[in-house]
């Protein structure tokens, strides 16, 4: 049961990013609409005073205002992830290409080196069992035990999940 739990837990944190981005996209959505209805209230207000080429003007301007502000959203997005590969360049200015390159592998020299830690332990315990004469079910019961099935569900279901939920 930990397992299963672990495993939706690992699986669904890689969708926070776009959980986040619902929320943001449901109050942005929140926010237009009010917007629709002052200026549905605008126009009518409009018609009725007989101003039927103010209103065009007003809604030429106000499409107008929309993408600029589509724009500005966008570019503030592009400059963030500018301001972020920036920032990452600034640390390694100076460093050595070695250095630079030896700092972009911590994570996957991290990841890969747990994982063969893990298959050496898993292989290395399974090939003593078989020398010795355990009867295979107890050495299958002994390596792939409930801990390791939740730690092996966490880790694949966090790094699938996280390649699920990024993807557009």
């Amino acid at each position: 049961m930990f397992t299963l739990l672990t495993t939706v837990v690992s699986f669904l944190s890689g969708g926070v990013p776009k959980l986040i981005d619902f929320f943001q996209d449901r109050s942005d959505k929140k926010h237009e609409l009010a917007l629709a209805q002052i200026q549905t209230e605008r126009e009518l207000t409009l018609k009725k005073a007989g101003l039927e080429a103010q209103e065009r003007i007003e809604h030429i301007q106000t499409e107008q205002l929309q993408i600029g502000a589509d724009v500005a959203t966008t570019q503030a997005a592009v400059v963030e992830r500018q301001a972020l590969y920036a920032h990452d360049i600034a640390i390694g200015q100076g460093a050595s290409v070695w250095v630079i390159n030896l700092r972009a592998m911590v994570r996957p020299f991290i990841t890969y080196g747990m994982f063969m830690m893990f298959a050496f332990v898993e292989i290395f315990g399974f090939y003593y069992a078989m020398r010795t004469g355990t009867d295979f079910t107890v050495a299958l019961d002994n390596l792939w035990d409930a801990d390791t099935q939740t730690i092996w569900a966490s880790i694949v279901s966090f790094w699938f999940g996280s390649q699920a939920f990024s993807k557009k």
